[in-house]
């Protein structure tokens, strides 16, 4: 089970967004490739990146910073305004290891299979869900899609990793929602990778646990925990093997 420590982004700084809205900000490091350096020290090869700004504007202003975090020889996988096949190609420019495709997935499945054939496994899509449905733009809208349906439509193209988040428990220090994770998992052929209310090392446990029952469980992101301290990032990748 990989652990992806998540770096969001928002006018060049590190921040974390409460369920994602804009206006509930916590501003941690005013450099992001800081809050990379601190996770390299804590032993991560892998990082999740969100940009904030390109995921609420279409437009990504950005990836000279995802580009400084790449340089430290991480592997990141980046989403948030992934709009086109330019933002894309620019996204790999800049050292991405792996594109997450969020809301055009859902309005536009077609273009994450002509992605596939382009790029293949480099190409993950990002479902974040409220209520089951698929939220989109930042998550400012939620459409009429379900999140299983999008998830199995787009592994029939061929994707083979999906960001599974659960905006109800994003940044709630709650715990996960590990019934709906479950379900993801159960009914999806794709790897998936679990988002969303990891807030102590019982949680990570907990989902180690459904991974040893569903092998298609590849990782999980967490971030608030690990920037408050309610999760100790070096202590948990030596308690859960990364891959």
């Amino acid at each position: 089970m990989i652990i992806y420590p998540a770096i969001d982004i928002r006018n060049g700084r590190c921040v974390r967004l409460l369920q994602g809205k804009a206006e509930q900000e916590t501003v941690y490091y005013d450099r992001p490739v800081d809050a990379a350096k601190v996770w390299i020290e804590a032993g991560t090869k892998w990082m999740h990146m969100v940009d904030l700004d390109g995921a609420f504007t279409g437009t990504s202003s950005n990836l000279k910073h995802v580009a400084e975090v790449a340089a430290l020889g991480l592997k990141v996988q980046l989403g948030g305004g992934l709009r086109d096949f330019g933002s894309v190609k620019a996204a790999f420019d800049a050292g991405v290891s792996r594109a997450v495709i969020g809301t055009r997935a859902c309005s536009d499945p077609r273009f994450v299979q002509a992605l596939i054939q382009l790029y293949g496994d480099k190409i993950a899509v990002g479902i974040d869900a409220k209520d089951g449905l698929v939220a989109v733009k930042g998550w400012v809208d939620t459409s009429d899609v379900t999140a299983l349906d999008l998830a199995k439509q787009v592994s029939d193209f061929g994707v083979r990793t999906i960001i599974y988040t659960d905006i109800s428990t994003d940044g709630m220090m709650a715990g996960p929602n590990l019934e709906a994770q479950e379900e993801m998992l159960s009914h999806c052929s794709a790897n998936i990778i679990a988002s969303g209310g990891v807030s102590r090392m019982e949680d990570l446990a907990s989902l180690a646990d459904l991974g040893s029952r569903h092998e298609n469980l590849d990782g999980v992101i967490t971030g608030k925990a690990i920037y408050e301290g309610a999760i100790d990032l070096s202590e948990a990748l030596e308690q859960f093997p990364q891959e």
